[in-house]
């Protein structure tokens, strides 16, 4: 072919240039910007008389919140609550003290996966001491605060320094837990060698999982007064001595679900929250709480006090003379709010949760959630049956106040970058293992163990070393402002429950709907031969060990 004239090759490229310069332009990308989902899930109950005052408990469905852990930054419990101290009149200002913790996923978790841990999550005074389980609290071992506040009671059942496991791909599932006092100490009128009183409330955690149930750990008596040593003038104001108060809130507190905000060219403003799903039965429907039970002492302690003092022994079965089931109701609600980060509070604008899940009380002991199946999808693989929330929403006015309303995907516009946008699993430098002391002075070392190391692979992917210790030397006992004849006294107590309450057989009341969740079983350990009585395992390390094999 011939070569183009040099004066036509000039024409058409001044042809090509004027072209280039009509052509419209394509529309800037639209800015996202980083933000979040957080707020509480509200159920709504009766009230309980204030004689009820000695413990709860209730049966939590477990499932994996997200379908990708998004990160440390995560942090949400299931449903659960907050069990403070029972006061005549007006609680003590200024005064923050209680049990929580429960199902769910912390910031400081280790050793995180889709499926939730459970924490003891005890809170001393304005949160300057926290005990999570053996092992497991605040601070350092040079400086602990709450550290040694927990002492295993179950020979059993491993409690993991990083939470206990549920059994992975658990989804649906009740998960059975309550906090009841046991009489393991006697009262005494001095603190640390200060005359400020310690009750003998040992607030002992109860399980009733498909694997395992019974008394697991408790917090020492000297986990609460340790705060009143420190300032005479909370002395006889915490759990070491104080009933429950029976009428607690019952919650999902989320405070980090990771998503996006983007706004349109007229300046409408949509977002996308991460998947966030719940589980569902055949019917669709979802069960999240179930039998919440409040006691009086005669449910438990009055019995064991008297098998204690010489009297019959005691099954270990609550009893139901002393228990009072909580009647649910379909209300409660949300506060769920997106927002991009670092917004101030009163300018988070809360979703219209009510459009697509409605609360339900399928029977008087049992709450849970119908949902509106044109904004949710269903989903069903291996993480079992559920319905996934809907993830978009648009920013918009009732005429009374902003709100977020649920949009299908189809209705976001073009170009906003929304759907673009990933929420996988981050990759995040690998969590530093979790050590006990050392030192051959250390109360893990003098007395130290009679058995061990052993070491169990869970399914988080960790490794547990664990010994044997004689219930009375465990190191949180020997941090618990007991002498040597105070711990040998609660030596024999636990040698009686050992043999009587094994692990077996119901002590909380069994639930009437739904199946009973299972713990890791590399959790579930056998004493060594000689020490099936009065001795207890103890995780004295948790670390990331996938390459090397556990004998």
């Amino acid at each position: 072919m011939a070569a183009m004239p040099r004066t036509l090759m000039k024409h058409l490229v001044f042809f090509l240039a004027v072209l280039t310069l009509l052509r419209p332009s394509a529309a800037p990308a639209a800015e996202v910007q980083k933000a979040e989902m957080a707020g509480y899930l509200l159920v709504s109950s009766d009230k309980v008389s204030e004689e009820y005052n000695a413990g709860f408990s209730l049966y939590a469905a477990a499932w994996p919140l997200l379908q990708q852990y998004p990160g440390h930054r995560f942090q949400t419990g299931l449903f659960g609550t907050w069990m403070h101290a029972q006061y005549q009149g007006k609680p003590p200002a200024d005064l923050y003290s209680d049990i929580e913790g429960g199902l769910g996923w912390w910031r400081d978790t280790r050793f995180p996966t889709e499926t939730p841990k459970f924490i003891m999550g005890g809170v001393a005074v304005n949160f300057k001491e926290i005990a999570n389980g053996p092992a497991h609290g605040r601070g350092t071992w040079d400086k602990p605060q709450g550290l040694y506040g927990v002492a295993q009671l179950s020979p059993w059942l491993l409690f993991p320094i990083d939470g206990l496991n549920l059994k992975q791909g658990t989804c649906g599932e009740l998960f059975g837990y309550g906090y009841l006092p046991l009489p393991l100490t006697a009262a005494k009128a001095t603190t640390g060698g200060k005359k400020v009183a310690t009750g003998d409330n040992s607030w002992t955690l109860f399980l009733n999982t498909g694997n395992f149930k019974g008394p697991v750990c408790f917090f020492t008596p000297y986990f609460w007064s340790h705060s009143a040593e420190l300032n005479p003038d909370l002395a006889g104001l915490l759990l070491d001595s104080r009933p429950s108060a029976p009428n607690k809130p019952f919650q999902m507190e989320t405070q980090y679900v990771p998503g996006a905000l983007s706004k349109d060219e007229k300046g409408e403003t949509y977002a996308r929250v991460a998947p966030t799903s719940f589980p569902v039965g055949s019917d669709g429907n979802t069960v999240i709480l179930h039998r919440l039970t409040s006691y009086n002492r005669k449910a438990l302690w009055d019995g064991v006090k008297a098998w204690f003092e010489g009297g019959p022994v005691v099954s270990g079965a609550i009893s139901s003379d002393g228990s009072h089931v909580q009647t649910l109701r379909a209300g409660g609600g949300s506060t769920w709010r997106i927002y991009a980060e670092k917004t101030p509070k009163e300018q988070k604008v809360a979703m219209a949760w009510g459009s697509f899940a409605t609360a339900i009380a399928p029977d008087p002991t049992t709450y849970g959630y119908k949902w509106n199946e044109q904004l949710v999808r269903k989903v069903k693989d291996a993480n079992g049956a559920r319905v996934v929330l809907p993830e978009y929403f648009h920013l918009q006015n009732n005429g009374k106040k902003d709100q977020w309303v649920a949009v299908k995907p189809a209705e976001i516009p073009a170009g906003l970058g929304l759907d673009a946008w990933r929420f996988d699993r981050p990759k995040e430098k690998a969590s530093e293992p979790y050590d006990t002391p050392e030192a051959p002075d250390s109360s893990f070392k003098r007395p130290g163990p009679v058995a061990g190391p052993c070491k169990t692979r869970l399914g988080d992917g960790s490794v547990v070393t664990y010994y044997w210790y004689r219930f009375a030397d465990q190191p949180a006992l020997l941090n618990a402002d007991l002498t040597k004849e105070e711990r040998e006294k609660m030596q024999v107590k636990v040698e009686k429950l050992h043999r009587t309450w094994t692990k077996n057989r119901d002590y909380l009341a069994p639930p009437t709907v739904g199946k009973l969740a299972d713990l890791d079983q590399a959790q579930l350990v056998t004493p060594p031969k000689g020490l099936e009585i009065g001795y207890v395992p103890i995780a004295t390390r948790q670390e990331l060990e996938p390459s090397r094999p556990i004998k």
